[in-house]
């Protein structure tokens, strides 16, 4: 049988109960005299406000309005009470807990026989679906203005141009003071505005800033993509926090949105008020929004723009190179013309002359793409050795000395120390030295003075090349160093060349740790490029940088045998007419098989072997001839373009005795051979 329930020992009170109801319901019903004054006690109004009814006692109940309310209220309850209409009305009214809620009221006359009797109606609170309501407007305004700015911003291709329109448009559509964009500086120590946006007589606030304007704290949060939001600077800023900062360029209110990419700070949107501000979670949430679309967008500006620059200098190197390169043939070709017309005494040398410089301007040219290009995939290893700068700055003036001679420039060399040394790769130092001293005579017109100074400076020797030629004008100087890159106002005025020179002077530097400068006056000022290298830590007294080879006597045993193996038929039949001047003994094969079977019977004491024969390639004819015992003693030059560490590695291995790179210079090939006859003879007879 069940229990009968019992009362509680202790049931709770009216007046919990009522605040219970109230919680858990959004509707107060209430009830006044008919002139509108409250004469009886309303459980349900006490519940929701906490009036009792002595408080809420005839007009006492519009104590419990918002202020800002009550006299509006007040006004349409008493209009509509003369009235006798249908009251609605929406207000603020306190709960029990002082808290304000929006409510929206309603109220009817009851009426019996004709006669008012009183009001009667109930009062809603509309709080969460207002608060809803507003978030939803928000939101459509937020999309609607976001729409707009893409639709303003979608055909544009300059970033600058992006970001003025992206703050002209947020800082408008958000009322405010002032709007700025900013990059950040890859040290992220310091930010650009290069435009922004204010209102008429508001002062631009471009330029370049330090981050730590804005203090430790603000710094440190907008680094990790924190965002800055002081409602009034004063009251929330001390003067070391920044307020100092942003009160000197005219700000009472602030929101900093910081934009971090791969933990990196890359920009900030900044939107300045003169007055302090309550900026709302609406208006910072379209800042970040406005931020990262602004970012994306100006990223895939920035990438196309790099596109279609890296496309016009493409088209432009090819263009160059195609002319560089179509340059000397044109002399070589008139060369040989002279040549066939059996052109003899100085026409015939004249023509000698022409051949060999152009081909090896030629070369050169090359060797500059092939350099660039190996270190630019890491292929380059730097052999470094102690060396004496003095010993580098004699071997680069050999290689410039013909450009400048030709010239007529006047070069005078100071090398204040004789006894400066380095840990540096000579054949590239040297490179580096003779490109600086060739730039010099090339853009510098005829006749003009070319100075080449060495020196010490703490811990780095200063090799500089100063010149009187064109100079540079200050808006180009960073671009000297691009690859590929020809200045326009050197157009006229240059004497050719791929815009590569410089390029690997730079690399080359960075990659012995030290660096290269430059600094001109501007435009026919003349230019100066500075050497920083590190000197050695200690001296050594290292081998002496080889001198140029001479020219040896034809020393060419009679007997000695070479192969030329060379699919080029040109390239073989004047190789094996110049062996021949030399003294040996010479035969060819055009192809790798042949180059065997030519062996055979021929039985080189050298063989000069291509590497990319038909047929079969130079590694398979190395390897033939590794496996006969009859070549035991022969020698294996590979003779050919490729001319990587690689490349090297793998003529080695597979047996060749030496690799030499197209085109070998003729005093190069014959010294090379006079060498090796030599140690031959030397360990035929013990000496």
């Amino acid at each position: 049988m069940t229990e009968p329930l019992q009362p509680e020992d202790n049931p709770p009170t009216n007046d919990v109960r009522l605040r219970t109801l109230a919680t858990v319901s959004s509707v107060v019903v209430w009830h006044t005299a008919p002139d509108g004054s409250v004469i009886a006690h309303n459980p349900s109004w006490q519940a929701f406000t906490g009036q009792t009814f002595d408080e809420c006692r005839g007009w006492g109940w519009l104590d419990a309005v918002h202020p800002e309310d009550r006299e509006a209220v007040g006004s349409h309850w008493t209009e509509g009470v003369r009235s006798g209409s249908l009251v609605d009305l929406t207000y603020r009214l306190k709960r029990y807990d002082g808290v304000y809620r929006h409510m929206a009221a309603q109220g009817a006359p009851v009426r019996e026989d004709g006669q008012l009797q009183e009001w009667v109606g109930f009062c809603v609170d509309v709080t969460d679906s207002r608060r809803a309501e507003e978030t939803l407007k928000a939101s459509e305004g937020r999309l609607q203005f976001l729409d707009q700015l893409g639709q303003a911003t979608r055909a544009l291709t300059d970033a600058d141009e992006l970001m003025q329109v992206t703050a002209r448009m947020l800082g408008q559509h958000l009322g405010a003071t002032r709007c700025a964009y900013a990059d950040v500086e890859a040290d992220s120590d310091r930010f650009t505005i290069r435009h922004d946006w204010a209102l008429e007589g508001v002062a631009s606030s471009a330029g370049v800033y330090s981050l730590d304007l804005f203090g430790p704290l603000a710094t440190s949060n907008l680094r990790q993509g924190h965002h800055l939001v002081v409602h009034d600077v004063d009251k929330e800023l001390g003067e070391d926090g920044g307020a100092r900062m942003f009160k000197a360029i005219g700000i009472r209110a602030v929101v900093c949105t910081a934009l971090v990419k791969e933990g990196r700070l890359v920009a900030l949107m900044a939107v300045h008020q003169a007055t302090p501000r309550q900026w709302t979670a609406a208006e910072i949430s379209v800042i970040e929004d406005v931020v990262d679309r602004c970012w994306a967008h100006i990223e895939r500006v920035r990438d196309s723009a790099m596109l279609h620059e890296q496309d016009r200098r493409k088209d432009e190197f090819l263009a160059t190179l195609a002319h560089e390169l179509r340059n000397p043939l044109a002399p070589i070709k008139y060369a040989v013309a002279v040549m066939r017309k059996g052109a003899a005494g100085a026409d015939g040398a004249r023509a000698h002359e022409v051949i060999d410089r152009q081909v090896s301007h030629m070369a050169r040219l090359i060797d500059d793409l092939l350099d660039l290009s190996r270190i630019n995939r890491g292929l380059i290893q730097l052999k470094l050795q102690p060396v004496l700068v003095a010993d580098l700055v004699r071997q680069g003036l050999v290689t410039a000395t013909p450009a400048i001679d030709a010239a007529r420039h006047h070069l005078e060399v100071q090398v204040a120390d004789e006894d400066l040394w380095l840990n540096a790769d000579p054949a590239r130092m040297v490179q580096v030295i003779g490109n600086l001293l060739t730039n010099a005579a090339k853009y510098t017109p005829d006749g003009g003075q070319i100075r080449l100074t060495a020196r010490r400076e703490g811990r780095e020797a200063l090799i500089s090349v100063a010149d009187n030629g064109i100079g540079v004008p200050q808006e180009q100087q960073g671009q000297l160093f691009k690859m590929f890159t020809q200045l326009p106002h050197t157009a006229e005025r240059t004497q050719g060349g791929l815009g590569i020179g410089l390029a690997l002077v730079r690399t080359l530097m960075e990659m012995h740790g030290g660096r290269v400068a430059m600094s001109s006056a501007g435009l026919d000022e003349g230019s100066t490029f500075t050497l920083h290298v590190p000197l050695a830590a200690a001296t050594v007294q290292p081998d002496a940088i080889p001198a140029s080879p001479e020219a040896p006597a034809p020393a060419a045993e009679g007997g000695t045998r070479v192969l030329v193996v060379e699919d080029n038929k040109d390239g073989r039949e004047t190789l094996m007419v110049l062996l021949e001047a030399m003294g040996y003994v010479v035969a060819g094969a055009a192809d790798g098989l042949e180059g065997v079977s030519v062996a055979g019977s021929f039985l080189p004491d050298v063989v000069l072997l291509d590497l990319g024969l038909p047929r079969m390639d130079g590694f398979g004819v190395a390897r033939a001839l590794r496996s006969d015992p009859k070549f035991k003693d022969v020698h294996i030059v590979a003779l050919t373009g490729w001319g990587t560490d690689q490349d090297r590695v793998r003529t080695t291995e597979a047996g060749f005795n030496a690799h030499l790179t197209k085109p070998v210079e003729p005093d190069v090939l014959e010294a090379y051979l006079a060498g090796l006859l030599t140690e031959r003879k030397q360990a035929a007879t013990g000496h």
